[in-house]
Order: C-alpha cells, then structure tokens, then sequence
C-alpha cells in the first residue's frame, strides 16, 4: 500500500505525495530557480542533504544560497574537495579531519612534511578540475566494522581511530569521484556548485589537539557562494593583515615577546606601557568616580585557598604547578576574586556598607599550551581589570544597570560605536528564555543534541515543556551548576531588566546564549565591532552563586541577622593585554591624540636647530603633552617619513625661517602639511590630552 506524505512547507502550504519523497524531486516541482538555488534542506528543523528521502510527514525547508545555514555546507563541502585535491598532489597523505569553521573551513592531514605553502597553486589548480568534473556527493551508510575494514583497506589509519571511537553501529560516509571520507554530512549535491574558493595557509596542529600525538599539516581555506562575496572577504584579510597587532607591535615598538621570558609573556616596550598607563590612568579615574575601592593583591597564594574556591577541583588544568616554599605549597593566582573576598571578610560587614565595589588591575597566570598562543590575544600571563561587587539582592539591579552603563561608557571612550550582547542562561528555563530574538523549541532542540542527533525526535520536543525537554536532555548535568533554581531566575530576570532598559532602546538586540552561563551563574557578555567588521570579546558581567557560599561571604541586615551576600564579578576591557591588541587592530597602530605614545614629534632641520627644538619641546610639556625630538642626523625628508611609519599625530619642523619667526611647520598624520604657525597657535589647535 502506497503511503501518502503531508509535507508542510515554509511558506505554510501543505504537499501531499506518494512516499518516500525524494528532497530534490520535490524541490524541483515547486519550481527551477529553487532548485538551482538550493544547497540543502531542512527536516524538521535539521540539516540534510538535497538527495534525502522524506518517508512520514514533516516540515521541509530548503536552504538557498542566500541562507546563513548554506555557508556551513559551502565549507565543508569545499573541505572534502580540498582533500580529494591534496590526495591528487600527494598520493600518499592520510586524512584526518576537514571540518567547517567561521570564514571557512581546515583539513588536516598526515603527509610527512611534503604540505607547503609552495604547493597551494597546484591544489587550487585541482580544485578547480574537480569542481568543472561537478561529481556527484554520494551518502553512503556502513555498520562498524564495514568502516573499519574500508578505510584499513585506503591505508587510512587516522580515520580507523575515529570510527573505532565511535559508538554509533551505523556510519555515514560521503564519496565524489575517487574520494571517500567519514562525515555525518549534509553536503552540496555535486562539486559544480561550488563557485569561489581560495586556499589561504597551511600551519601545524598536533592530532587531536595533544602534543604528545604526530604532527600534522594543516590546510586552511575559505569558499562563499559568489566570487563577489569572496573578494570582500579576502579584501578584509588583506586590510586585516596590514592590521595585526604581531605585525604593528614590532614596527610601532610597542611590545615584544622572548624566548629568554617564554612565550605567552609579554614585554611591554616604552611606547606601549605610555598607552597602557593611559588607559589605567582613565580606568582608575573613572571607578573612583563611580564609588569603586582600589585593591591589590599577591600573585601566589597557598594552594588551601584554591581548594577553599574551588579552583583546586574545577579549574586545576589551567593552573600551573604548586610551588614549595618552606613545606607550604602555593600556586600562581589564574583569578583574583578569591582576594576580593578574603579583603570583604576581614571585618563583619553591615548592611549600611553595601554594595562594596572592590576594584583591581590584577596580573593572572593561566596554563595555555603553546598552539594556541596568539600574540596579545592569547598569553600565559595578562592583567584583567577585575572588580567584584558585594550587596544585598536588593541592590542587584541598579549594580548590574550600573555596570552595563559603564562598560558601554568606556568601550565608547575607546571609539568602539557598534556593539554585540549576548546573554547567557542557565540550566533553568526562565523569562530570559523569551527576551531578545527568543528561544524557540527548536533552537533550544538545537543547543540540546546538536544538528544530527534525535532519539527522541522534534514532535517530541514540541509536544513538552521547557521544564520537561531540559529535564529530559540535561537534567543529568543539574548538579553541575551552583545555586538554587529561586536564585537563577531571579538573576535572569534582573539581567534581562537590565537589558531591556539599557541596551534595547539603543537599538541593540541581545542574543541569547540557552544553557551557556558559566556553572556559578548567568552573566552578559559585551562585544565590540571593530573598524573593518570584526568581532571582540571585552565586557562581561557574571553572577556567581558558588563564591559566596564557599567563603560564607555575609552582611548582617536591618533585621540583625546575617544573610549571604550576593556577588557579581565584572571586567570592563577584559584583559590589558588582548584589548590593547584590539585597539592596535581597530587603529591599524594610528592611535587617536589622546593615546598616541607620542602625540607630537619635532624634527630639527639641522644640528643648529636642536637649541630651538628644545625650547619648542619645554613649552609644549608644560601644557602636559608628550613630545619627543627626532635627533636623527638625517635628511628632513627621511624624519618626516619616519614620523609617519611611525603614525605620530603631528610633526613639528623647525628651521632658520621658524627659529626667526619663532613659530613652527605643521604637518599633520593625515592631511598633510597645515602650514606655518606661531607655536601658541599651534596648542589652540590641539585636541584635548
């Protein structure tokens, strides 16, 4: 008997068809252009390939090239032909894993070294052969022991590990052409859909992340769906490569990192610590002003007060070894909050005292392995500008406000104009849940088990309630989380209060993170958009239900009883160091006046004009600007050019025309020559310090 399939369609209109339903057949009867757009589909809300078959009712949607879900297909469907290509070039390279990635996509593979950058255009070349062959993605379904024996067999021993770690009995394979590689899919139909491609580095990546694993070669690329998407997208590498604090930071002389000192240990270099105590500078003036206590703390503690925080038992692998001092053990600080604490408890505090904002500059170590060093942005030793808060939950949502306001306050101060919040939940369902661009069943199905998995299935999920589906799929892991359920609610609550206040009349659209709070609790996080588009984790303002109970951390209350006091841990930059890589990036190194290491610079056309640089050099330090006098014995032509390299705001040339006038010749970073002008007319026109 022929069974009759109800498939409900995007747009609301229900097709009725003789089962099973090919995706592409069905696609091609609603119309051609559809079906020369479309990439994939979806089936309830998962991601399959257009060759799937429907065989009960369900919701279909088809995934066009103009889809955010196609980039994902795109890439990783380039993936698979970038690695049928490097098999063509090197015959024997084994195969590891080729996933997507945001911008792109990466292969690994094992190939003795013989992967080179010198090798990119013969792999492009190939590329370009297999996408004109337009060979079919072919998804095939083998047992266990099928995989095993079949990959064995293609002497592909990296991907015999995989499969042998799977639990799955069945396994999907793909294959195009000659090429055949493990993937849970859904890929493009053919390889002539693939329009715009570029293959970018190769760089080294131990297998499966563990140093103690082969070396292998690493293959990065990126592919759009239009050539006109791709050059944008390359024009951004280009203008970020010309951007990159590593680069800049040696040209402009800001920082260095040594091998004598380790890696992930930054030097900061004159030019840059001026920048940095310019920012100190502001960030302390700005926290006095807003009712914050400056603190500072040690950089080692006995290990008792890591096993007191928890630190100890959840956070060990990002802590270096104890040190033994005197039979004691003590361990290099990755956090400062426990000192905030043990400062809050040195006296039985009222609830007259609170809130008590305790503000610090504190220098952190944190155990990162080596691969993933990166410049500023990721090192081993970094300064947050951490501060903790210590109230009454009757204080929470002014402190939170509070909080908010000022990290929008500084981030603006820096020039970041554009911003991105995300607001992360807990392991409760709550009012959060339906703020922002709201959480959907399917979304939260999607948070839950992924993309592929379904044991239950979504006509399941639909048909429970929040309460029911986070019991069902993450109860299990309840226990992972501190505080009560009473306590998380009311937390989100006030965050999403907060948000709704502050942050939505901007203009700003939170997203919200389902079930991604840190264990502690629920928090905000803030990004800031950079000058060419990019994204930068800096503001985040977390709860923390664990610390307080630890500690016993109390006040005592109108009623003269003690209660436990709540906790907000916040930091505005994050760290000194990745937001100082950030603004170098967003400047391109031409830091605005205020923050330049140097915000004029002098140029003497000859020795006989040092006497009057120098009294031009007085007189602009007493009005507090930071000067400095090119004594190079070179050509006037040679110091301007270096005054601009260099990115210096203003120069100042001074010759026997300027000695006689006494004035100055100013030429400024970006419109060029301004002119002769008389030195008090000069500081009229500078901005402010």
């Amino acid at each position: 008997m022929v069974k009759t399939v109800r498939i409900t369609l995007k747009n609301g209109d229900v097709v009725e068809k003789n089962g099973p339903v090919l995706l592409s057949d069905l696609c091609q009867e609603i119309g051609k252009r559809l079906f020369e757009d479309s990439v994939a589909a979806k089936v309830n809300g998962k991601l399959v390939d257009l060759s799937a078959i429907v065989d009960s009712d369900a919701t279909v949607e088809f995934v066009t090239v103009k889809d955010p879900d196609a980039l994902p297909v795109f890439r990783h469907s380039t993936a698979h032909v970038t690695a049928q290509a490097v098999k063509r070039v090197i015959p024997g390279a084994k195969l590891a894993i080729g996933p997507a990635i945001e911008n792109g996509y990466y292969y690994d593979f094992h190939t003795q070294g013989e992967l080179t950058l010198d090798l990119l255009p013969k792999i492009e070349e190939e590329i370009g052969k297999i996408i004109r062959e337009n060979l079919f993605f072919k998804r095939v379904v083998m047992n266990k022991e099928e995989a095993i024996k079949f990959f064995s067999e293609r002497n592909e021993s990296l991907k015999v590990e995989l499969i042998r770690e799977i639990p799955d009995e069945a396994l999907s394979v793909y294959n195009q052409g000659e090429f055949w590689d493990l993937c849970t899919g859904p890929h493009l139909p053919s390889t002539g859909k693939i329009k715009a491609f570029k293959l970018l580095n190769v760089a080294g990546a131990y297998w499966r992340g563990n140093e103690k694993n082969p070396m292998l070669q690493r293959l990065y690329g990126t592919t759009f769906p239009t050539k006109q998407q791709l050059d944008d997208y390359l024009k951004q590498l280009e203008e970020a490569a010309k951007r990159d604090h590593r680069k800049l930071g040696k040209e402009l002389d800001l920082y260095s990192i040594q091998d004598l000192t380790g890696p992930g240990l930054i030097l900061w270099h004159p030019k840059g610590a001026m920048i940095r105590k310019i920012i100190e500078d502001y960030w302390r003036d700005e926290h006095l002003a807003r009712g914050y206590q400056l603190v500072y703390t040690p950089h080692i503690a006995r290990v008792d007060l890591w096993k007191t925080s928890g630190h100890w038992d959840f956070y060990q692998d990002n802590m270096y070894k104890p040190i033994e001092v005197e039979d004691q053990e003590f361990m290099l600080k990755p956090m400062n909050c426990p000192f905030h604490i043990l400062i809050y408890k040195t006296h039985k505090r009222s609830y007259r005292e609170l809130p008590l904002r305790y503000g610090e500059m504190g220098t952190v170590y944190r155990y990162e392995r080596s691969g993933v060093l990166h410049g500023l942005m990721r090192v081993r030793g970094f300064t947050q500008d951490d501060a903790h808060i210590f109230c009454a939950p009757e204080h929470l949502e002014q402190e939170i406000e509070n909080c908010v306001r000022l990290a929008l306050d500084i981030l603006r101060k820096f020039g970041f104009e554009e911003f991105a919040i995300t607001l992360s939940t807990g392991p409760f369902p709550s009012k959060a849940w339906e703020f922002g661009k709201g959480v959907s069943k399917k979304e939260l199905y999607k948070k839950l088990l992924g993309e592929t998995g379904d044991p239950a299935g979504l006509k399941e999920i639909e048909a429970l309630s929040y309460d029911q589906i986070v019991d069902k799929f993450f109860g299990h892991r309840k226990n992972e989380f501190a505080g009560e359920r009473n306590e998380w609610e009311h937390a989100e609550d006030v965050l999403v209060h907060v948000l709704q206040k502050v942050v939505v009349p901007l203009g700003i659209q939170p997203e919200i993170d389902i079930i991604g709070a840190a264990f502690y609790g629920p928090k905000i996080d803030i990004k800031v958009k950079d000058a060419i588009g990019r994204e930068w984790q800096c503001s985040t303002i977390q709860f923390d239900f664990n610390l307080p109970r630890r500690f016993d951390v109390k006040y005592v209350g109108q009623d003269g009883k003690e209660h436990l006091a709540t906790m907000v841990h916040r930091a505005m930059l994050g760290s000194f160091e990745r937001f100082f890589g950030c603004l170098i990036e967003h400047y391109g190194g031409a830091f605005p006046f205020w923050l330049a290491p140097v915000q004029v610079r002098i140029l003497p056309i000859g020795e006989k004009h040092l006497e009057y640089a120098k009294q031009v050099e007085s007189e602009l330090k007493k009005s507090g600007y930071r000067i400095e006098i090119d004594y190079q014995n070179e050509k006037i032509g040679a110091k301007i050019r270096d005054a601009q390299l260099e990115k210096i705001p203003y120069m100042l040339v001074v010759g026997d025309k300027e000695m006689e006038s006494k004035s100055v010749s100013v030429r400024e970073r970006k419109q060029g020559d301004l002119g002769t002008m008389a030195l008090e007319q000069f500081l009229s026109t500078l901005p402010n310090h």
